[in-house]
């Protein structure tokens, strides 16, 4: 969901390449790399410091939502493409399928033998990830949980992929409070956070300190490289929390 307002974070601080977990290595190292979805100017905003509203946000929950689908079975075939399937989901009336947080696919269930995702354009270490609704339509109720991001491994054969629980990241962590459903569906809400989906999936679950637990489900156009940006209500509290560099612990 593109930020227009409240866009204190900015241009993000430095990541280690200690603290950067990658998939494995690939055999299609000539896929060009993935870019970001956004290709304006980024303003350069320094760190401002600044302060949470006193309250801890605790971890966003997303019981109650049809599970997400299973089975995810392809990689990169000779013709230049990353193709792969997936298993129905009972009560599943569509699917839609994500690359770095962009939508790649909607996939009706009509009771066809195979749901297939096909991307045309490839990117190197791009996140596959896909979700059920429960009507055909994006209404954030609709909206399943979301499933582990995908890569290409060594073998073009698309394998899970988690950061590890611990795992640490040196970021600018910015806020917005922007009222509406986030670029993954969901309902904006405390403890959302965006991010670029290019390096932290969606689903990742990060701890900030001095805001609390955040999941990541939402992008934004300045949301690029070693930016988080973290969710509040409307009111104040986005402009208290400032532009602060802190360290993300993966959850």
């Amino acid at each position: 969901m593109p930020k227009t307002k409240l866009f204190k974070a900015a241009s993000l601080a430095f990541l280690s390449l200690a603290a950067l977990v990658v998939a494995p290595a690939t055999a299609s190292a000539a896929l060009p790399a993935c870019q970001h979805f956004y290709t304006g100017t980024i303003p350069t905003r320094p760190v401002s410091g600044g302060h949470g509203n006193g309250t801890t946000a605790p971890a966003y929950s997303v019981a109650g939502r049809l599970p997400a689908p299973t089975g995810i079975n392809g990689g990169l075939g000779t013709d230049g493409k990353v193709t792969f399937t997936f298993n129905r989901v009972a009560g599943a009336k569509a699917y839609r399928a994500f690359k770095n947080g962009q939508a790649l696919q909607w996939i009706s269930d009509w009771g066809q033998p195979t749901l297939l995702v096909t991307d045309s354009s490839p990117c190197a270490g791009a996140h596959y990830q896909v979700y059920a609704m429960s009507q055909e339509d994006t209404a954030a109720a609709s909206i399943g949980q979301i499933t582990t991001s995908f890569r290409l491994n060594s073998a073009n054969r698309l394998a899970g992929y988690t950061i590890p629980v611990g795992t640490t990241y040196n970021y600018r962590v910015s806020a917005y409070n922007d009222v509406a459903q986030t670029a993954l569906g969901y309902n904006a809400g405390t403890g959302i956070c965006a991010v670029d989906a290019r390096i932290i999936p969606w689903g990742t679950r990060l701890y900030v300190p001095g805001y609390g637990h955040c999941y990541a489900a939402d992008i934004g156009s300045w949301i690029k490289d070693d930016i988080v940006d973290v969710w509040f209500p409307p009111g104040p509290a986005a402009d208290n929390w400032g532009i602060q560099r802190l360290n993300l612990v993966v959850e």
